[in-house]
């Protein structure tokens, strides 16, 4: 069967529209879908209604979200003032006795501050001093090569963050 010259535009017009109805269709079907994924377990609520509680949801995510930042950062600060940061050096403070069993312990916080814990080891006696230190220095008192060592040494580590 042969198509005439006058057949042919109400042929290539009702190919058209079929293409046309099935390119709709299909966009139908997918937007039906997925409206039925979007209000999956919604019961009678309308699409409106649905928004609005996502909405809602999405905000009170944010404002948890944000009241756990200021957590953390006030976490975060308090934890600069706890013990992060430890120096330990063992010397020999006197010529005449051998062996390095005098020690001195720098423990310091996030901001390298803290203190610094000698004990001087003799025969007659062991004695112990405290010194404070204040972002990484001394503090009232004045610190001996190895009690600098020691506080260097502390500072040198990482951060616990």
């Amino acid at each position: 069967m042969l198509l005439n010259l006058t057949e042919v535009p109400s042929f290539l017009v009702t190919l058209f529209i079929f293409a046309w109805l099935g390119t709709i269709t299909f966009l139908l079907v997918r937007l039906i879908s997925t409206f039925g994924k979007l209000t999956k377990g919604a019961g009678d609520k309308n699409l409106k209604e649905i928004l609005e509680s996502l909405l809602d949801e999405v905000k009170k995510e944010k404002e948890i979200d944000l009241e756990l930042k200021k957590s953390i950062e006030k976490i975060e600060l308090e934890g600069q003032q706890h013990i992060q940061k430890i120096g330990f050096i063992r010397f020999n403070p006197f010529a005449e006795t051998g062996g390095n069993q005098s020690f001195i312990l720098a423990v310091l916080d996030g901001n390298n501050s803290g203190f610094v814990l000698t004990s001087l080891h003799s025969r007659e006696s062991t004695r112990i001093f405290s010194k404070p230190v204040k972002e990484g220095k001394e503090e009232g008192f004045e610190f001996s090569k190895e009690e600098i060592q020691a506080v260097v040494a502390a500072t040198k580590k990482k951060k616990v963050s």
